[in-house]
């Protein structure tokens, strides 16, 4: 291998951009190849100096031979048709496609990306050298898919920067809102159906109920599909809680510091994950985490949560109840998140990087 070109329907700021260019780094310093990223979108302008077209490649980058293409899997894109046609050694790095029946109902357009993408993942199986899954349920995937040859190499992250510099402002608001009482519920991740934000509130509902009236919730990210960011709006006023659930949209690195710090406990609901960092940044914080079983979450969190088989609304809220209260649980769980970081640290993940890669090498 001379180069590892590294290919991504859009490149922006996020856990894909950030693998993205760590496994850069990790070719051009380790590896000892060229390793350019070529993109249909760009979306980082801070990173544009660095990110070509994809088309620009076997064109206005001449392909040469020891070439390996590398492609970031997580929705359809015209990137994928454009690899399937090449000659070169490709693999996949899969970081998981959302189920299109998720967004059937609330964002078609949505719903259209992922058929389209887990489509492209089949097409790329025959084509594919590798498939490398971020986590065992997204190597399982490939393997379904029809990939000869598979591995799990965990996404390349920068422990220390799950932690930022903190928006003063920010966490005191948050800080005073807390002063009368009431525990801090938190969940980090886009508003989308397969996230099961709605299950969230309803489960907070039922904690209001049981355990206690003040308690509040902030969902924090942005929206995949607005019309259903609306609907758990109007569901939280309907049970009474227009004013205990906050819905933030986006936010900068120091305000999502300071929800961090201000939580009591990080509630995921979520039915489809393929790795979910932001579970790695409550450990990071020390926040305890309360967690649906589901998909690659148990792989993601090891010990280091308290995982749920069901999430009817009262068993939630008993989990979250019991985390708050238990004190030696809550420390169990947060002494067990920080040594499941340990398992990410860029070391332990380059080292297994850079075992996958060696074949081609």
């Amino acid at each position: 291998m001379r180069a590892l070109h590294q290919f991504v329907p859009t490149f922006e700021p996020g856990a894909i951009g950030g693998h993205v260019l760590e496994l850069q780094r990790l070719a051009t310093d380790e590896l000892g190849v060229e390793s350019d990223v070529f993109a249909q979108h760009l979306r980082w302008p801070a990173r544009n100096d660095g990110v070509r077209p994809f088309t620009d490649y076997g064109r206005r980058v001449r392909a040469r031979p020891g070439d390996v293409l590398l492609y970031h899997m997580a929705v359809g894109s015209d990137v994928a048709g454009f690899l399937r046609d090449r000659r070169e050694p490709l693999v996949v790095d899969h970081h998981n496609i959302t189920p299109p029946s998720y967004f059937a109902r609330w964002e078609p357009a949505a719903a259209h990306g992922c058929s389209w993408g887990r489509g492209q993942l089949q097409e790329l199986a025959a084509r594919a050298e590798l498939g490398v899954g971020d986590s065992a349920f997204n190597e399982d995937e490939l393997r379904q898919a029809g990939y000869r040859q598979t591995a799990t190499a965990p996404v390349l992250l920068d422990l220390d920067r799950l932690t930022a510099d903190v928006d003063d402002g920010s966490l005191e608001r948050l800080r005073a809102a807390g002063d009368g009482g009431g525990a801090t519920w938190l969940f980090v991740g886009r508003v989308a159906p397969h996230k099961c934000q709605h299950d969230v509130v309803k489960a907070l509902a039922a904690y209001r109920r049981m355990y206690d009236p003040a308690a509040r919730l902030h969902l924090v990210s942005g929206s995949s599909a607005p019309a259903y960011s609306e609907a758990i709006e109007r569901m939280a006023a309907e049970l009474g809680m227009a004013d205990a659930v906050v819905l933030t949209g986006a936010v900068s690195p120091g305000e999502l510091e300071a929800h961090y710090r201000a939580a009591d406990v990080f509630v995921c609901l979520s039915e489809h994950e393929g790795f979910c960092i932001p579970l790695l940044e409550a450990m990071a914080h020390r926040v305890p985490v309360v967690a649906y079983a589901a998909t690659a979450v148990p792989g993601t969190v090891g010990g280091g949560a308290l995982l749920l088989p069901a999430k009817g609304p009262g068993t939630v809220a008993a989990a979250v109840h019991r985390v708050l209260t238990d004190r030696p649980l809550r420390d169990s769980l947060v002494a067990a998140g920080t040594r499941r970081l340990a398992d990410f640290t860029l070391p332990a993940t380059r080292a297994c990087w850079r075992d996958t890669l060696a074949p081609l090498t």
